[in-house]
């Protein structure tokens, strides 16, 4: 019969790809990290152009996918539910996880960077907030998507906000200078030239992240184990079947504890308390996407009553599942344009 990936059968160990480093002699941190990067499926597509004009504010809301600010001109902040503020001048990029509430500030005062953009053709939405004092802040924003070995859904993962300044980064600097000329200068191909452009930014803030080893992004170093990765992919493809420790240790091809070990020091937390994480991030993106009822997208991800999904999404959110419902369709229509 079929082996599941990481099963012993007579001394031969049934791996789909090679293994993670600890387990094969010789194989480094920098390996790994190749690896991953060169198998990460990653997508940016830009959605709108913030402008504030003057020392002003503007709420963003809660974004059901991640999103990713780049600052086109200006000085200010970006500020998030639970987080200190972000400083943000040009050439900063900031991805800020999915249904995270955040807002720009702009402080105003003399102009850095580009003070407009219209960038015509690109089927960008248009947010404008006016205040007082001289200078503008533009920021260009994207959403951001991860996938790995057809299994998408990554960016869920994703708790803490990332930063990276071009100035650090040459590469990424170049890249951002193209983007500049993409979207100030109509040629055929522009969006397409824009994505792959905001894709070498993506990948370069994603790798120094890895080789500052960067807490944020603890659980990508875990994706390169074999046997933690089938236990994962079976989480974010259906977070809402009734895992266990012992089922997902099956999937692992491990013993219950050597799995909640090897689980915790990847992902800094146990299998089960990273599912329930999972599923209430997975439960506030079905709150943002449509009108289904709260009790079955409860049931969906996983929670037996409306009661006890009610209880442990408020811990997390600070917020009831319909009043973040409330907040998120705000959102959505500041996004669009129409408030």
């Amino acid at each position: 019969m079929p082996l599941r990936p990481g099963y012993v059968a007579h001394g031969v160990v049934n791996m789909p790809f090679p293994l993670s480093r600890g387990i094969v002699a010789g194989m480094t941190a920098s390996d790994d990290h190749e690896r991953l990067l060169g198998e990460l499926e990653i997508s940016a597509d830009p959605f709108a152009v913030c402008a504030l004009e003057g020392a002003c504010s503007l709420g963003l809301g809660r974004n059901p996918g991640a999103t990713l600010h780049y600052v086109l001109g200006g000085r200010g902040d970006l500020r998030l539910q639970s987080w200190a503020p972000i400083p943000l001048m040009p050439g900063r990029l900031v991805l800020v996880p999915s249904s995270m509430r955040h807002s720009l500030l702009n402080a105003g005062g003399p102009q850095t960077g580009l003070s407009t953009c219209e960038p015509a053709g690109l089927n960008l939405a248009s947010h404008v907030a006016k205040g007082a004092k001289d200078g503008n802040m533009l920021v260009l924003c994207s959403t951001i998507s991860l996938g790995l070995r057809n299994t998408h859904g990554l960016i869920d993962l994703l708790r803490t906000p990332l930063s990276l300044d071009l100035a650090a980064s040459p590469l990424a600097d170049r890249a951002m200078e193209g983007l500049i000329m993409e979207m100030t200068h109509p040629r055929p191909g522009r969006r397409a030239m824009i994505r792959a452009l905001l894709l070498q930014c993506m990948i370069e803030m994603l790798r120094s992240r890895l080789e500052a080893r960067d807490t944020a992004v603890t659980w990508m170093r875990g994706l390169v184990d074999p046997g933690l990765w089938q236990a994962l992919r079976v989480m974010l493809d259906d977070p809402g079947a009734p895992h266990s420790l012992e089922t997902l240790a099956i999937e692992a091809g491990m013993s219950r504890s050597r799995f909640a070990a090897r689980f915790q020091v990847a992902y800094g937390q146990g299998p089960m308390g990273f599912l329930r994480a999972l599923r209430l991030a997975r439960a506030a993106q079905l709150l943002t996407q449509g009108q289904e009822p709260v009790e079955r997208i409860a049931r969906k991800v996983g929670f037996a009553s409306r009661s006890a999904f009610t209880r442990a999404f408020t811990e997390v959110w600070g917020v009831t599942p319909r009043g973040f419902r409330r907040d998120a369709a705000t959102s959505v229509t500041t996004r669009d344009g129409r408030a």
